[in-house]
């Protein structure tokens, strides 16, 4: 389960077609056929998912779907005690555990290359800080600069600094080198399973698809009017009865996710905490970044990347995707200006990808 820590439904997805998908739960558990596709929607990872094949003659059902979700969620949930993950936070030294299904191998291997490329704003060992603050329950005392401080010289992604871990087939061979060590994949797992059910699309021979789970996205081809998927970003206000959007991107062949700070925080004496944690400072981030919408080839790596902009900033994650042009990221944030308004930004290939 990933939904509900992260909260990032922050996409929603405007079809123009007979019906409008949200990732908002509505229909959820449905099947919608008819003779230009099909269209499926669940819960998963405690959040809901949608899929349109803007195809017909498929033979994807949501069984199918649910059976790729089960065992993504067997290797990656933390909420499951019998994961692959969780074996490996419980461990106290070292362990040896089988993953068939190989997602913790591509989840680490993502990850490391994200933590490495961002210097460490990106850091799935920040669970411990995540546990400490409270965001996975409600918070009764805010940590002072010593608890944060003793929980950080647990906190680093670097291979051989923390822990060791080797790959040999189907076995992950993990050595802990303190027990209160843990991992997290929550910043990039659900972008990751997205990608496997793009994968699993494909091989069943579709091209004209649109995944969203949680509010992460990806689209292949065109939609049932034969024109790019369209996808709605939100007003990055939490204090918004109705969901608004901010502005509307036209995309195929790409994947959208959002990370943002204005849905999931706590208010203690007077100070707002979101749940974006600095894994350098040990603490949530407090700059005006209210939104990083990342569009990238692969949904964990957009997943990922947005997740790092909102540690980051807006210069620097600006600069950053200017600079590595090799990673095909573009970039769209949103800003608190000093007025209470709101202040876009966005990297020099984003423009192309906004709807007329």
């Amino acid at each position: 389960m990933f939904g509900k820590m992260k909260l990032k439904r922050l996409i929603w997805s405007v079809i123009f077609s007979s019906f409008i998908l949200c990732s908002c739960g509505e229909g959820k558990n449905t099947i919608i056929s008819s003779i230009r596709g099909i269209t499926l929607f669940g819960e998963t990872q405690g959040t809901t998912y949608g899929v349109i094949i803007a195809e017909g003659n498929s033979k994807v059902t949501k069984e199918r779907l649910d059976s790729l979700f089960l065992t993504f969620d067997q290797s990656l949930s933390t909420y499951i005690e019998s994961s692959v993950i969780s074996i490996l936070n419980r461990s106290t030294d070292s362990v040896r555990i089988k993953d068939n299904s190989g997602y913790f191998k591509d989840c680490y291997v993502k990850s490391e290359s994200i933590f490495n490329e961002t210097n460490g704003c990106f850091d799935p060992s920040v669970f411990p800080l995540v546990k400490g603050w409270g965001f996975m329950n409600n918070m009764d005392t805010l940590l002072s600069q010593y608890e944060v401080d003793s929980v950080l010289m647990f906190v680093d992604f670097t291979p051989g600094k923390l822990y060791d871990v080797d790959f040999e087939i189907d076995d992950i061979l993990f050595k802990k080198k303190h027990s209160r060590f843990m991992i997290d994949f929550n910043a990039i797992a659900q972008g990751q399973s997205v990608d496997v059910v793009d994968r699993f699309l494909s091989d069943e021979g579709h091209s004209n698809y649109y995944i969203e789970i949680g509010g992460e996205i990806i689209v292949r081809g065109k939609n049932r009017e034969g024109i790019n998927w369209r996808i709605g970003v939100d007003v990055p206000k939490d204090n918004l009865k109705e969901r608004s959007v901010e502005n509307i991107i036209s995309i195929s062949n790409k994947a959208v996710a959002t990370s943002g700070n204005y849905r999931k925080f706590y208010i203690k004496n007077g100070v707002k905490y979101t749940h974006i944690l600095n894994p350098k400072t040990g603490v949530p981030v407090q700059h005006s970044l209210l939104s990083a919408t990342v569009i990238a080839n692969d949904c964990a790596t957009a997943d990922g990347y947005a997740t790092a902009f909102m540690v980051m900033g807006t210069e620097a994650s600006l600069a950053f995707v200017h600079e590595h042009s090799d990673l095909n990221l573009d970039v769209y944030l949103l800003s608190s200006d000093t007025d209470g308004g709101i202040k876009r930004s966005m990297s020099d290939g984003f423009p192309k990808y906004i709807a007329e």
